[in-house]
């Protein structure tokens, strides 16, 4: 497999940087991230190169379980792992491109709308929320939370 230049390649370098740093918790953080995006590679029946679109896929869900662990140890008592997940999300959350913002959201829904009611010809309703929420998540590219695309969608559409 050829590595291509970009998010993979720049993953690796800092890898490479933060072992010779002794950084344990970035050198760790970057690991796993590697392995995440190794396994998507060869998940499936043929193996492939993750596109730059995928691998920003496999780290956001890296940061959403990073996320989620953070918040189930907190609950639980564990401060320490807590701190420990939120650091690691922090480190994943740096390779990633920056968030959009509610009025973003709300604009991307608001043409979602207008798109879907030009295509259908109809009154855009809670029926077609599937089909808004696609095509939010599509103008998004991986730049906004499913929950707060979906939540934005309905309020919308109510």
């Amino acid at each position: 497999m050829t590595d291509t230049p970009g998010l993979k390649a720049r993953l690796r370098t800092d890898l490479t940087a933060a072992m010779k740093a002794r950084d344990t918790l970035t050198t760790g953080t970057l690991r796993m991230a590697l392995a995440a995006i190794t396994t998507a590679e060869v998940a499936g029946d043929t193996a492939k190169e993750l596109s730059e679109p995928e691998v920003l896929a496999v780290l956001g869900k890296e940061v959403r379980k990073r996320t989620e662990a953070s918040e189930a140890f907190a609950a639980a008592g564990r401060a320490e792992l807590a701190e420990k997940e939120t650091a690691e999300a922090a480190v994943l959350t740096s390779y990633l491109p920056a968030s959009l913002t509610d009025d973003e959201v709300s604009d991307l829904v608001s043409a979602a709308v207008s798109a879907v009611a030009a295509e259908t010809g109809a009154e855009v309703g809670p029926r077609q929320l599937g089909l808004v929420i696609k095509k939010v998540q599509a103008a998004a590219e991986g730049r906004a939370d499913g929950k707060r695309i979906s939540a934005a969608v309905k309020q919308a559409l109510s």
